[in-house]
Protein backbone atom coordinates (compact mmCIF):
# COMPACT_ATOMS: atom_id res chain seq x y z
CA UNK A 1 0.00 0.00 0.00
CA UNK A 2 1.62 3.12 -1.15
CA UNK A 3 1.29 6.55 -0.34
CA UNK A 4 -1.25 7.29 -3.10
CA UNK A 5 -3.26 4.42 -3.11
CA UNK A 6 -3.33 5.73 0.66
CA UNK A 7 -4.62 8.97 -0.54
CA UNK A 8 -7.14 8.48 -2.91
CA UNK A 9 -8.78 6.05 -0.15
CA UNK A 10 -8.19 8.75 2.13
CA UNK A 11 -9.65 11.33 -0.23
CA UNK A 12 -13.32 8.94 -0.86
CA UNK A 13 -13.54 8.82 2.85
CA UNK A 14 -13.84 12.36 3.24
CA UNK A 15 -16.15 12.73 0.73
CA UNK A 16 -19.22 10.63 1.86
CA UNK A 17 -20.63 10.48 5.36
CA UNK A 18 -20.72 6.60 5.07
CA UNK A 19 -17.71 4.16 5.69
CA UNK A 20 -16.03 2.99 2.26
CA UNK A 21 -15.07 -0.34 1.60
CA UNK A 22 -10.91 -0.81 2.35
CA UNK A 23 -8.71 -3.63 1.65
CA UNK A 24 -8.94 -5.81 5.25
CA UNK A 25 -5.11 -5.57 4.99
CA UNK A 26 -4.70 -1.99 4.85
CA UNK A 27 -3.34 -0.97 8.02
CA UNK A 28 -0.73 -3.50 7.80
CA UNK A 29 0.54 -3.40 4.01
CA UNK A 30 0.85 0.64 5.09
CA UNK A 31 3.11 -0.45 7.83
CA UNK A 32 5.13 -2.70 5.48
CA UNK A 33 5.65 -0.02 2.88
CA UNK A 34 6.62 2.02 6.16
CA UNK A 35 9.23 0.09 7.11
CA UNK A 36 10.72 -0.40 3.78
CA UNK A 37 11.12 3.63 3.62
CA UNK A 38 12.67 3.51 7.34
CA UNK A 39 15.08 1.00 5.61
CA UNK A 40 16.01 3.19 2.39
CA UNK A 41 16.39 5.69 5.07
CA UNK A 42 18.74 4.02 7.44
CA UNK A 43 20.65 3.23 4.61
CA UNK A 44 20.95 6.32 3.45
CA UNK A 45 25.11 7.06 3.62
CA UNK A 46 24.16 10.95 4.19
CA UNK A 47 21.28 11.70 6.63
CA UNK A 48 21.25 15.32 4.50
CA UNK A 49 21.24 14.12 1.28
CA UNK A 50 17.90 15.25 -1.19
CA UNK A 51 17.62 11.27 -1.52
CA UNK A 52 17.46 11.43 2.76
CA UNK A 53 14.79 14.35 2.73
CA UNK A 54 12.64 12.95 -0.06
CA UNK A 55 11.78 9.51 2.01
CA UNK A 56 11.90 11.34 5.23
CA UNK A 57 8.76 13.53 3.59
CA UNK A 58 7.26 10.21 2.21
CA UNK A 59 7.21 8.55 5.73
CA UNK A 60 6.13 11.45 7.26
CA UNK A 61 2.78 12.02 5.11
CA UNK A 62 2.22 8.27 4.65
CA UNK A 63 2.05 8.52 8.46
CA UNK A 64 -0.60 11.64 8.52
CA UNK A 65 -2.77 9.55 5.80
CA UNK A 66 -2.74 6.83 8.03
CA UNK A 67 -3.92 8.74 11.04
CA UNK A 68 -6.31 10.95 9.25
CA UNK A 69 -8.13 8.24 7.73
CA UNK A 70 -8.33 6.29 11.38
CA UNK A 71 -10.17 9.63 12.95
CA UNK A 72 -12.03 10.04 9.70
CA UNK A 73 -13.59 6.66 10.12
CA UNK A 74 -13.41 6.98 14.18
CA UNK A 75 -15.95 9.47 14.08
CA UNK A 76 -18.54 7.65 11.45
CA UNK A 77 -17.95 4.82 13.68
CA UNK A 78 -18.42 6.56 16.86
CA UNK A 79 -21.63 8.67 14.96
CA UNK A 80 -22.87 4.57 14.40
CA UNK A 81 -22.57 3.60 17.87
CA UNK A 82 -24.45 6.64 18.60
CA UNK A 83 -27.46 5.67 16.36
CA UNK A 84 -27.91 2.36 16.89
CA UNK A 85 -27.87 2.81 20.76
CA UNK A 86 -30.81 5.19 20.34
CA UNK A 87 -32.53 2.70 18.58
CA UNK A 88 -32.45 4.69 15.43
CA UNK A 89 -32.28 2.78 11.98
CA UNK A 90 -28.58 1.85 10.38
CA UNK A 91 -27.33 0.42 7.09
CA UNK A 92 -26.24 -3.00 8.26
CA UNK A 93 -24.37 -3.07 5.07
CA UNK A 94 -22.38 -0.36 6.50
CA UNK A 95 -21.17 -2.46 9.58
CA UNK A 96 -19.53 -5.26 6.78
CA UNK A 97 -17.68 -2.62 6.10
CA UNK A 98 -15.50 -2.09 9.79
CA UNK A 99 -12.64 -4.25 9.75
CA UNK A 100 -12.08 -6.65 12.61
CA UNK A 101 -10.22 -4.06 14.70
CA UNK A 102 -13.18 -1.43 14.07
CA UNK A 103 -16.06 -4.17 14.58
CA UNK A 104 -14.52 -4.57 18.33
CA UNK A 105 -14.45 -0.75 19.13
CA UNK A 106 -17.68 -0.19 17.29
CA UNK A 107 -19.46 -3.55 19.67
CA UNK A 108 -17.62 -2.01 22.93
CA UNK A 109 -19.07 1.72 22.26
CA UNK A 110 -22.32 0.70 21.81
CA UNK A 111 -21.79 -1.38 25.06
CA UNK A 112 -20.64 1.31 27.13
CA UNK A 113 -23.10 3.69 25.50
CA UNK A 114 -25.79 1.18 26.68
CA UNK A 115 -24.87 0.47 30.29
CA UNK A 116 -24.27 4.81 30.70
CA UNK A 117 -27.86 5.62 29.51
CA UNK A 118 -29.85 2.71 31.75
CA UNK A 119 -27.24 3.15 34.87
CA UNK A 120 -27.81 7.79 34.04
CA UNK A 121 -31.07 8.35 33.16
CA UNK A 122 -32.98 4.99 35.60
CA UNK A 123 -31.12 6.47 38.46
CA UNK A 124 -31.86 10.02 38.47
CA UNK A 125 -35.68 9.87 36.87
CA UNK A 126 -38.42 9.02 38.63
CA UNK A 127 -40.10 6.87 36.36
CA UNK A 128 -38.06 3.85 35.16
CA UNK A 129 -35.98 5.25 32.30
CA UNK A 130 -36.49 3.49 29.16
CA UNK A 131 -33.52 2.83 26.04
CA UNK A 132 -34.55 1.65 22.71
CA UNK A 133 -32.67 -1.87 21.83
CA UNK A 134 -30.85 -1.08 18.26
CA UNK A 135 -33.44 -1.45 15.64
CA UNK A 136 -36.47 -0.27 17.46
CA UNK A 137 -38.22 2.97 18.19
CA UNK A 138 -39.54 1.77 21.64
CA UNK A 139 -38.14 3.37 25.18
CA UNK A 140 -35.15 1.92 26.99
CA UNK A 141 -35.23 -0.65 29.47
CA UNK A 142 -35.17 -0.09 32.98
CA UNK A 143 -31.93 -0.09 34.59
CA UNK A 144 -30.93 -3.00 36.95
CA UNK A 145 -32.98 -2.75 40.11
CA UNK A 146 -35.93 0.04 38.80
CA UNK A 147 -39.66 -0.97 39.80
CA UNK A 148 -41.50 -1.05 36.87
CA UNK A 149 -45.37 -3.00 36.74
CA UNK A 150 -43.88 -6.30 36.62
CA UNK A 151 -41.55 -6.16 39.96
CA UNK A 152 -38.05 -5.38 40.25
CA UNK A 153 -36.25 -6.53 37.38
CA UNK A 154 -32.34 -7.04 36.54
CA UNK A 155 -31.10 -6.32 32.91
CA UNK A 156 -28.18 -7.57 31.08
CA UNK A 157 -26.55 -6.25 28.16
CA UNK A 158 -26.13 -8.98 25.48
CA UNK A 159 -24.77 -9.29 22.13
CA UNK A 160 -27.31 -11.12 19.53
CA UNK A 161 -25.54 -14.32 17.69
CA UNK A 162 -28.27 -14.58 15.52
CA UNK A 163 -31.52 -12.89 14.03
CA UNK A 164 -34.77 -13.57 16.50
CA UNK A 165 -38.32 -13.56 16.02
CA UNK A 166 -40.11 -10.45 17.63
CA UNK A 167 -41.27 -11.12 21.09
CA UNK A 168 -42.39 -10.09 24.14
CA UNK A 169 -39.77 -9.31 26.83
CA UNK A 170 -41.01 -9.87 30.42
CA UNK A 171 -40.83 -6.09 31.27
CA UNK A 172 -43.74 -5.82 28.86
CA UNK A 173 -41.84 -4.56 25.72
CA UNK A 174 -41.38 -6.07 22.29
CA UNK A 175 -38.04 -6.88 21.41
CA UNK A 176 -36.78 -7.44 17.76
CA UNK A 177 -33.43 -8.56 17.75
CA UNK A 178 -30.67 -8.70 14.09
CA UNK A 179 -27.33 -10.82 14.40
CA UNK A 180 -24.43 -8.47 16.02
CA UNK A 181 -26.95 -6.04 18.09
CA UNK A 182 -25.99 -5.25 21.21
CA UNK A 183 -28.55 -4.78 23.56
CA UNK A 184 -30.20 -4.50 26.98
CA UNK A 185 -32.05 -7.43 27.82
CA UNK A 186 -34.17 -8.57 30.76
CA UNK A 187 -32.16 -11.18 32.37
CA UNK A 188 -34.85 -13.94 32.72
CA UNK A 189 -35.23 -13.73 29.09
CA UNK A 190 -31.42 -13.19 28.51
CA UNK A 191 -30.87 -16.04 30.25
CA UNK A 192 -33.28 -18.26 28.23
CA UNK A 193 -32.28 -17.04 24.67
CA UNK A 194 -28.02 -17.66 26.36
CA UNK A 195 -29.10 -21.33 27.26
CA UNK A 196 -30.27 -21.39 23.25
CA UNK A 197 -27.24 -19.68 22.28
CA UNK A 198 -29.33 -17.26 20.52
CA UNK A 199 -27.58 -14.22 22.60
CA UNK A 200 -24.04 -14.19 24.51
CA UNK A 201 -24.67 -12.08 27.89
CA UNK A 202 -21.97 -9.08 28.38
CA UNK A 203 -22.12 -8.93 32.06
CA UNK A 204 -24.23 -10.49 34.46
CA UNK A 205 -27.99 -9.40 35.27
CA UNK A 206 -27.77 -7.36 39.05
Amino acid sequence: MNLDELRIILLSERETGRLVHIPPDLFASAHRSLNDLYKELHACSDPFSDEAQVLIQRIHAMRETLSDLFHIRAEKILSLARTQEDGHYIDRDELKRLLPEEREMYDLIVQALGQARCRLLAETAHQPAVSAPPGGNEPCAPAAGAENATGTLSFVVSRVLQDVEPFMGVDGRIYDLRREDIVTLPARNADVLCERNIVLNINPGK
